[in-house]
Order: structure tokens, then sequence, then C-alpha cells
């Protein structure tokens, strides 16, 4: 089954990349140590020197392999390049073309690749370079979603794609418990990813605003409302709070270039200020109008109650999927 591992790893758990610093090495070490696959996000700039501080601090907390997120929409290649030197165990890449070159650099330095795709065209490409794993991203996810396509239609037809090859597909997309693990299993994916549920935990370095509004408010809206400027064309999902009701029909051309600073931020060890409409999300130093800032979910976050930690949330994946399997199924799918 699913919780027998992908890519070495003890259960097929992956937590996503969240951003821009929301995945620290407190959160991801956890996941680590769990069983499952905890991803760090490497800056949306080149700071290399500051990503191998993330990688070794995460390796005090854990004896584990773990993996980065890079978003290739932005400047990365010093970045990776620091994170195959540093010989962590995956490379997790998203928003962007993943070439042959990339796949034999990781390879030489003993670095899975695993990209996150939101489109069957994408998956054929991953699979002709050579990748690891695939990562299968639906319309249902928080944050940028690159596809149009839900999970339920998308998943199914990168399974048949992968075939027999040795290419574990890992469902992303709306996923919060069991039922939505065991769900993606039957679909046929070998492990799952999830974001908003590692969002809403006691380790994640999201602001305890943030964490709060993810268990008090249960709908979403496909937008691209939130930082059109600094990353354009790039859709989003967010919680429906007061202020995105507010603004949610903002004009075209509107943007945050123009727009009053509502707060101030040190992300990845950089001091920022964020204007309103900016693609921020509040992280624990965060200052200013929390309350109108983007706050990213996925289409599951009704079902999220409470504020749990991160080990937790693997144990109840587990647990419960195998209570559901026998409970529902006999033991089988």
């Amino acid at each position: 089954m699913g919780w027998r591992g992908i890519l070495g790893f003890e259960y097929g758990i992956v937590q996503a990349p969240l951003g821009p610093d929301l995945s620290c090495p407190e959160l991801v070490a956890a996941v680590a140590n769990a069983g499952g696959l905890g991803l760090l996000r490497a800056p949306d700039w080149e700071s290399p020197d500051h990503l191998r501080e993330l990688i070794r601090k995460t390796r005090t907390l854990t004896d584990k392999p773990f993996g980065v997120g890079v978003v290739l929409a932005f400047p990365h290649q010093e970045n990776i390049k620091a994170i195959l030197d540093e010989r962590v165990a995956v490379l997790q890449v998203s928003w962007g073309e993943i070439t042959e070159e990339l796949i034999s650099e990781a390879h030489q330095a003993g670095v899975k690749v695993v990209p996150q795709i939101g489109s069957f065209e994408e998956a054929r490409k991953a699979v002709e370079v050579g990748v690891d794993a695939i990562i299968v991203q639906g319309l249902e996810a928080g944050g940028h979603v690159i596809g149009k396509d839900g999970l339920i239609t998308l998943l199914p037809r990168v399974v048949d794609l992968v075939g027999d090859q040795d290419i574990p597909v890992i469902a992303a997309g709306g996923i919060v418990d069991e039922r939505g693990y065991i769900a993606a299993l039957a679909l046929g994916a070998q492990g799952v990813c999830l974001g908003t549920r590692f969002l809403a935990t006691e380790e994640s370095y999201a602001h305890p605003t943030y964490k709060r509004k993810l268990v008090e408010f249960d709908k979403t809206e496909y937008t691209n409302v939130f930082g059109r400027a600094r990353w354009p064309g790039a859709p989003h999902r967010v919680l429906l709070t007061p202020f995105f009701k507010d603004w949610k029909n903002l004009p075209i051309h509107e943007n945050e270039t123009n727009q009053p600073v509502i707060g101030r931020s040190t992300i990845h060890g950089m001091e920022k200020e964020i204007r309103r409409f900016a693609g921020t999300v509040p992280n624990v130093t965060t200052t200013g109008d929390i309350e109108s800032m983007v706050m990213y979910a996925g289409e599951g976050v009704g079902l999220i109650k409470d504020i749990l930690p991160a080990a937790e949330v693997v144990k109840s994946l587990i647990e419960g999927a195998r209570r559901l399997i026998h409970q529902r199924f006999n033991g089988e799918i």
C-alpha cells in the first residue's frame, strides 16, 4: 500500500514546500522524524549561503533524509547548486521546465528529482527526461496552482501514462485526512503531498493569526488578485477572508506596486515591506495588518479543526488509512 513508502521513505506522506519560508527546519525535521518526506523551500532569489544554513540546521534536528523545493520561475541556479552540493535526498521543482541536464547533475550528486506538475503534458515531459517521481497537483490545491484540472481526473491519466515504469505518482490538492489519502490511492497514487494540513501545525513558520484562520474559515477561492506584479500569470487559491471578499473584484490593471505598505516581515533572513495585494503570506516575524494579507489554502481547509504537531498529522494519516480500509473494504481496495 501507499503507506509502505516512496523513494526510500518509510511512508508515502510528503509535506509540501510551503513558501516562501513557512517550511522551516523544525517542520521539515518533524515530518522526517515521523517517517515522511519533509521539504524545505528555497528562497525566491539567489541565496545559496542562507539555503545551506537551512539545510544544515535541519540536519541538526533529524538524521533522516529530506528535500528542498525550488520554484523555477524565479532565479535558482545558485540555489540548486547549493542543494546538490549538500546532497539532500530530494530536489522538488515546480513552475518551470525540467531538463535532462538538471536530472543528470542531480543524479550524479545522489539527489532525486521530483517535479510538481499541473497538466498531462507537463507529466509527459517529466517522464521523458527521467524524473524519479511526479507530484500531480489538482486545481483544489492552495497557493499558486499551475494547472486547471481537478485531481480526480488528472491523477489517473498520469498514473496510466507512467504505467509500469518505476516512477511513483504522488497526489496533491485538497487532501488533509485519511479519506483523501485513500481516495488518492484508489486513483493509482503511491503517496500524497499535503500543504495546508502541514501549514496548520505547531511547527510551521506561519503567523499564529494565519494558522487560526485555517481553522476558522472553510471556504477558498481561485484568484489572481495577489502578487500580480511580482509573479504575473500565476493564479492562486486563497482563504475567503473578509479582506479578500471586499477586494476580490480588483480591476485587472491594479497590482501591489502602487498600494500602501501594510506590514513588514523577515523572509529568509531579508527584511521586506509588504504592500496591500502582495502575494507574501505572513510568517511569525510579520507585523502590521495581518488580516489584510494573503492567506493561501486548499479546498480541504474546511476539514481542518485544530493545530496539531506535524508528527501527529503523519501518524493520523497512516493509522486512519489503515483503519478505514479495514472497516470499509475488508482489508482490500
